[in-house]
C-alpha cells in the first residue's frame, strides 16, 4: 500500500517547495505527478524556451474557449506536465511582484499575506548572484534553493531599451525586486551555471534524495474523502488505479487549471454544476474554479537597421553553432533567455505602483518560435497588469481524462481597452527615443499606420496573446467568505485534511511573472502545514513615486 504522512498531487513550482521543506523536517512524503523527466537540452538550454511549452511531451496543451471578447480565437494555456511543472516550460523570468499587490490579499482577507509577511520567504527561497551590480542585499536572499542571475546584456540593443526609458523621463531601478520595482533595469532569472534552474533543480531533486519522499508517476483522478477528512488520492497510473493515502493531509499544487477541476471531480465547487456531471457534492464552494485571471500582452516589434538582432542566428546553422557552444560550455547565446532587460511603469497619474509591465528582447520573434518575416528587429512585450477581467475553468465532463473548460473572458471589462492602447502607445514613444535613433526602423506589429482608438482595438483583439500567468480559481480567503476556497493557512474550506497551495490561491494577479509568487506560496504553506510560527515580519517599506498623484513618471 502506497502511503505517506503527507501526498503532494503536483511536482510544479510550489508543489516541489513544499516537498522539499516537509521531507527536511522528516516528514514522509509523496508527491503525484503526470509528468516526465525534464531532461535533455530543450528544457536545460535557456535559449530553447520556444521548444518545450509546444511540446506535448511537456505541456498539458490546454485551450482556452473562442474568447467573446479577441474576436472568438481560442488561445493556448500552456501548462508544465513534467517534473518542476511551468517552472521547466517557462521563460525563466524572475519577478516576486509589487509589495502592493500582496498587501492587497491581506486586505482581501488573507491575513498573514501582506509583503511583510511574505517578504521573510521570498528571501528564504532565493540565492541571488546580483550582488555587487546594483540593488540592496538587505532586501535579497541568500544560500537559499532558489539560484537568481541576470544575463550579461551584452548586446546594444538590451541596453538601448533601459536608457530609453530614462530619455523618455522613467526613473530607472537596480533591483525591480528589491526596494523600487518601478523603472527600466536589468531583468533577473532563473538561470545558473548557464542552464535552466526549475522547481525541479531548486528543490525537487534534493528532496528525492532523502529516503522519507518518493515520486508517484501517474494522473490524479479524485481526492478519497471520507466523513468529511482527505484520506488519499485515486490515481491512474496506467494499468489500473490505485490509491496513494495520506496519515496527515493531502495537498493539491495542480495548478490554477488542475486544482480546481480536481477540487470539483472530488465533490468540492459549486453544487450544481457538480450534480449536473453526475458528481455528488461533499461541500458546497461557488468559488471553486472562478475568479479566473491572467496577464494579456503583445509584442510591439520594429525592424532593426543594423544586423545587431538574434536574428543572425535565426536558421539552422545558427541555432547549430549556438546549440553546440551551450552543449561544450554551458555558455553562449544559448545560456540566456534573452530578456535581459525590464520595466515596470504606471499607466497615467493616480496609480500608486506600477500597472505595465515590459520584457524587452533583441529579436523579433513569437513564442511559438516563429521569428517575423522581415528579419532583424526587436519587440517588447507589454500588457496591463491588473486587469478586471475574470473568467472560469468549470468542467467539461465528469470524466478526469476530459480536459476542463477555460474561458478568461479576456477584455471584458471596457477599462482594459483603455488600458492596453495606453499600452501600445506608451511603447511608440519609448522606441522613438534617441537611443534607439540609429537602430529602429519602421514598426512592424501594430504597424504604424494603426493610430486611432479603433484602429488600435482592432489589433489588440486580432494579436493580444496570454502571458501564460494564469491564477485565482481557488482563491484564499475568510473562511466565512462564501466564495473563498481555501483559508490563509491554505485548507480547503469544508473537508479537513486537504489544503490547496499554488497560484490558483492567489487572491488577485500579481505584478510580473507569476513562477517567484508560486514558489513563496509554496515555501509558505509548508511552515502552515508544519504548524511552524511563521517567519517575523519584516520592517521595510517599498518605495513609491513621489510624484504618483500628479504624474505618470
Amino acid at each position: 500500500m502506497m502511503q505517506a504522512d503527507y501526498v503532494i498531487i503536483g511536482a510544479g513550482s510550489a508543489g516541489c517547495a513544499i516537498a522539499f521543506r516537509l521531507a527536511e523536517a522528516g516528514r514522509s512524503v509523496i508527491i503525484i505527478e503526470h509528468g516526465g523527466t525534464d531532461a535533455g537540452p530543450f528544457i536545460q538550454m535557456p535559449g530553447a524556451l520556444s521548444y518545450p511549452m509546444n511540446m506535448s511531451r511537456y505541456d498539458w496543451g490546454f485551450q482556452t474557449e473562442p474568447e467573446p471578447h479577441l474576436g472568438n480565437r481560442i488561445l493556448a494555456t500552456p501548462r508544465g506536465k513534467v517534473i518542476g511543472g511551468s517552472s521547466s516550460i517557462n521563460g525563466m523570468v524572475y519577478v516576486r511582484g509589487h509589495a502592493r499587490d500582496f498587501d492587497h490579499w491581506a486586505e482581501q482577507g488573507a491575513a498573514g499575506w501582506a509583503y511583510a509577511d511574505v517578504l521573510p520567504y521570498f528571501k528564504r527561497m532565493e540565492d541571488w548572484h546580483a550582488s555587487g551590480h546594483g540593488g540592496d542585499p538587505a532586501w535579497r536572499g541568500k544560500g537559499g534553493p532558489l539560484h537568481v542571475t541576470r544575463g550579461p546584456r551584452d548586446n546594444p540593443l538590451t541596453r538601448a531599451f533601459v536608457e530609453a526609458g530614462r530619455q523618455a523621463g522613467y526613473p530607472l531601478t537596480h533591483d525591480y525586486n528589491g526596494e523600487q520595482q518601478e523603472g527600466f533595469g536589468p531583468m533577473e532569472a532563473t538561470i545558473w551555471k548557464g542552464r535552466r534552474w526549475s522547481a525541479a533543480s531548486a528543490y525537487l531533486k534534493p528532496a528525492l534524495k532523502r529516503v522519507n519522499c518518493d515520486l508517484v508517476n501517474g494522473l490524479a483522478l479524485r481526492i478519497i474523502i471520507e466523513n468529511g477528512r482527505a484520506k488519499g488520492v485515486e490515481i491512474d497510473r496506467g494499468n489500473g488505479r490505485e490509491i496513494v493515502h495520506a496519515r496527515a493531509e493531502v495537498i493539491i499544487s495542480a495548478s490554477s487549471i488542475n486544482s480546481p477541476k480536481l477540487l470539483m471531480l472530488s465533490g468540492l465547487g459549486p453544487a450544481q454544476h457538480l450534480r449536473d456531471h453526475g458528481i455528488d457534492v461533499v461541500a458546497d464552494r461557488p468559488g471553486v474554479g472562478q475568479n479566473l485571471q491572467d496577464h494579456l500582452e503583445m509584442y510591439i516589434q520594429m525592424a532593426a537597421t543594423k544586423p545587431v538582432t538574434l536574428y543572425k542566428y535565426w536558421n539552422l546553422l545558427g541555432k547549430a553553432q549556438v546549440g553546440l557552444q551551450w552543449l561544450l560550455t554551458s555558455g553562449g547565446l544559448g545560456a540566456s533567455n534573452q530578456f535581459e532587460s525590464a520595466a515596470f511603469i504606471r499607466s497615467r497619474a493616480g496609480v500608486d505602483y506600477p500597472d505595465i509591465q515590459y520584457h524587452f528582447i533583441p529579436i523579433a520573434v513569437r513564442y511559438d518560435g516563429k521569428a517575423a518575416a522581415e528579419g532583424h528587429g526587436f519587440q517588447a512585450h507589454t500588457g496591463p497588469m491588473r486587469s478586471a477581467s475574470r473568467g472560469a475553468v468549470t468542467l467539461r465532463s465528469g470524466d478526469p481524462a476530459t480536459p476542463p473548460r477555460i474561458l478568461f473572458n479576456y477584455m471584458s471589462d471596457p477599462q482594459d481597452w483603455e488600458d492596453f492602447r495606453t499600452c501600445i502607445r506608451l511603447t511608440r514613444e519609448i522606441f522613438a527615443q534617441d537611443a534607439f535613433k540609429s537602430y529602429a526602423g519602421h514598426e512592424i506589429q501594430p504597424g504604424s499606420r494603426l493610430q486611432t482608438d479603433a484602429e488600435l482595438d482592432e489589433a489588440i483583439r486580432e494579436h493580444a496573446e496570454s502571458a501564460y500567468h494564469p491564477c485565482g480559481t481557488c482563491r484564499m480567503g475568510r473562511r466565512e467568505d462564501r466564495h473563498a476556497v481555501v483559508d490563509p493557512a491554505t485548507r480547503v474550506i469544508g473537508v479537513d485534511g486537504l489544503r490547496v497551495a499554488d497560484s490558483s490561491i492567489f487572491p488577485r494577479i500579481t505584478n510580473g511573472n507569476l513562477n517567484a509568487p508560486s514558489i513563496m506560496t509554496g515555501e509558505k504553506a509548508a511552515d502552515h502545514i508544519l504548524g511552524r510560527a511563521p517567519l517575523a515580519a519584516a520592517n521595510v517599506e517599498p518605495w513609491i513615486n513621489p510624484k504618483w498623484r500628479v504624474s505618470q513618471r
